[in-house]
């Protein structure tokens, strides 16, 4: 005698009904693996902030006892920068080495291309660091750029190495050398999964997407002139 379902069917899954219930795990899966499996660079964006918290630090305690001025903007004869050549931005870290205490800090963990040198004389040069610094900051206005990761792009080509005049309304945005966002997915677009440090004048820094460089870039003032390393 054949076996009775009571007031059910006993009809299996067709394989329509598989392919379908495989295709929504799947996509749940996508959904929710991002928020609970950590990003692998934590760590890295960690160290980062932490280095840009350290530099923003020297430069507001070398300020202090320079009559409240970043070195960009006091004369070599009071052991600024001023009168040297901007493109060189290791002066600019050197001139406040005793508050940095070590050329590591200038070394973003996430950027591969780089080592940091031992010292801040014999091997120090702009290919030991990994951020940029702003030539116009000053504590007078707060929001402007000090410094912050140099890995962006102006209309998607990537900053080079020198004088790079940033004006309030040029397209910026983060390129995929270092960080990543926490919530971004597979349909995410490329230039939204990426987020970037910034060090700013009143000393503050911050993690940014590139909406928010955007929007900081519009509290600054008409230019800024970044040294890139």
């Amino acid at each position: 005698m054949k076996p009775r379902c009571a007031n059910q069917s006993c009809r299996a899954l067709t394989l329509v009904e598989m392919v379908v219930v495989v295709f929504v795990l799947a996509v749940l899966t996508a959904i929710l693996l991002p928020t609970l499996r950590p990003p692998r660079d934590i760590p890295s964006r960690i160290y980062c902030l932490n280095n840009l918290k350290q530099i923003a630090l020297a430069y507001r305690v070398w300020a202090g006892d320079h009559g409240d001025q970043y070195p960009m903007h006091t004369s070599i004869t009071n052991g600024g920068t001023t009168e040297l050549d901007a493109a060189k931005i290791w002066f600019n870290f050197s001139v406040i080495s005793n508050e940095l205490v070590t050329p590591k800090i200038l070394i973003c963990p996430a950027d591969t291309n780089r080592i940091a040198a031992t010292n801040f004389s014999t091997d120090f040069n702009n290919r030991k660091i990994s951020y940029f610094i702003s030539l116009d900051a000053t504590e007078t206005q707060p929001q402007m750029f000090l410094a912050g990761d140099d890995n962006f792009t102006i209309n998607g080509v990537s900053v080079e190495s020198g004088l790079l005049q940033l004006s309030t309304n040029l397209p910026v945005a983060w390129n995929g050398g270092r960080h990543f966002s926490y919530n971004s997915h597979f349909w995410t677009p490329t230039r939204d999964k990426f987020v970037g440090n910034i060090c700013l004048s009143d000393g503050s820094v911050q993690q940014l997407s590139t909406e928010g460089l955007q929007q900081i870039l519009l509290q600054c003032s008409a230019t800024n002139r970044l040294a890139i390393p």
